[in-house]
């Protein structure tokens, strides 16, 4: 059995839409058993497929070569993950870092951008230190 490779990409669910997979294939994203994969290359069953999306790089072996979409639950009968567990720590670590990713070109943050994401960052003040309930005044002082 075969299919075109951005049409499995859709139809197992790496991509919402096919012309999104289609343009992974186009920027080179997209290797089947090591070589770089135009839209229309054939994937048969047994290859190997590695999709970049930065930071991760996913690997998959193609079970089943299929053109149409499928529900989310038969996804596991069409395709095997085999993503080593680092590229997961490496999402993790890139979630839990805290950097905002800006879109790329569209330069230096204005002042009204520094001044929002100064303020999401700014330290929480802390109420505590002027409480009207000081330990002090409950031992009499």
């Amino acid at each position: 059995m075969e299919a075109r490779i951005d049409k499995w990409l859709w139809a197992v669910r790496l991509y919402k839409t096919r012309s999104l997979a289609t343009d992974a294939c186009k920027n080179g994203r997209i290797t089947i058993n090591g070589t770089t994969a135009k839209p229309s290359k054939t994937v048969h069953d047994g290859d190997t497929v590695t999709v970049r999306k930065p930071p991760v790089t996913y690997t998959f072996r193609v079970l089943q070569a299929i053109e149409n979409r499928v529900g989310a639950k038969l996804v596991p009968e069409m395709l095997e993950n085999l993503t080593p567990r680092e590229q997961y720590d490496i999402l993790d670590t890139v979630r839990i870092s805290g950097f905002v990713n800006r879109a790329r070109g569209t330069g230096r943050p204005t002042k009204k951008d520094r001044r929002t994401l100064d303020d999401f960052t700014a330290d929480v003040p802390l109420f505590f230190d002027d409480s009207p309930f000081d330990d002090d005044e409950e031992d009499g002082e």
